[in-house]
């Protein structure tokens, strides 16, 4: 029997683990309608369906799932055969996975000196949103968003998460921001995967929940804090993650109060993964590099 095209069963095992074509395009740098397409054709030339489309939801059939766990195993394995031929013959590679906001404004600004300490490692970084609970099969150490619960991995806390309120300097001075009542009316800016985040902020500072004239939903930290830095409107933005825009004056805060979230940024790692002498230089860097700048 001829094998499917090993780019669909790719494709298949990273939206079988996400339960999302979105998350798995965003990986993959295709678009969702591509990974749809992909799936199908595969589906197609196995004479079953893998997933159970619902309106809302992605699930996996009983034939899916039991596919989906042999080819994350696989690809697995193949990926960490395939590093430790590279460690043995050649350079060491550690792969790192990290949320978007998280690597362009605490990771990459960091990765100089470790790249100065250790010559010898690349490393190779890739994403996945914040609210993506799971460690990656595919990554040696990741960056998680939570509350410390992972009991099958190793975590230590590198960052609390917490959040302010945050604008343009010209929309500050212009709308005259200076109580709380003043947000009524106003445009606010949303994070699509924490819709809740105003009510909860509302509750930390003890008021009702503002109540704006328009709401802007994005889907990243990231388009989050450009909306804001562009005056769209107003904004919670993650503290001390964004400290850098509001250094460089590109934002303002609205009030000084810096409310908890209950999250924390987690780095995880399998137990048997700080095995490896490259994993652990990098563990060990990370973990200095938070402790000495929080």
């Amino acid at each position: 029997m001829r094998l499917p095209s090993l780019k669909y069963l790719r494709t298949f095992q990273i939206a079988g683990r996400h339960l999302s074509f979105k998350i798995a395009a965003d990986q993959l740098s295709i678009t969702p309608s591509a990974v749809s397409h992909q799936v199908r054709n595969l589906e197609s030339y196995l004479g079953f369906a893998l997933f159970s489309r619902k309106t809302r939801a992605l699930e996996l059939t009983d034939a899916g799932r039991r596919y989906f766990e042999f080819l994350d195993a696989m690809f697995t394995r193949l990926e960490s055969e395939t590093e430790q031929l590279c460690n043995q013959y050649h350079r060491s590679v550690v792969r790192i996975c990290v949320p978007p906001f998280f690597a362009s404004e605490a990771l990459l600004p960091r990765l100089a000196s470790f790249g100065s300490a250790s010559r010898e490692t690349d490393i190779r970084v890739s994403t996945q949103p914040s609210a993506t609970k799971a460690h990656p099969s595919e990554a040696d150490v990741s960056v998680l968003l939570g509350t410390g619960n992972w009991p099958a991995l190793r975590t230590y806390p590198l960052m609390a998460r917490r959040v302010v309120v945050a604008c343009a300097p010209a929309l500050l001075a212009k709308e005259k921001l200076r109580s709380y009542d003043s947000l009524n009316g106003q445009t606010l800016i949303v994070h699509e995967n924490r819709l809740n985040s105003w009510a909860q902020w509302a509750t930390g500072v003890g008021i009702p929940q503002p109540e704006p004239s328009k709401l802007l939903h994005f889907d990243s930290m990231a388009a989050v804090v450009r909306a804001a830095e562009r005056g769209l409107g107003v904004a919670l933005v993650s503290w001390p993650l964004a400290r850098a825009w509001f250094d460089s004056g590109a934002l303002a805060r609205v009030f000084e109060d810096e409310i908890e979230t209950g999250e924390c940024f987690y780095l995880a790692h399998r137990p048997e993964d700080a095995d490896r002498p490259e994993v652990r230089r990098l563990i060990d860097w990370l973990i200095h590099e938070f402790h000495e700048s929080v």
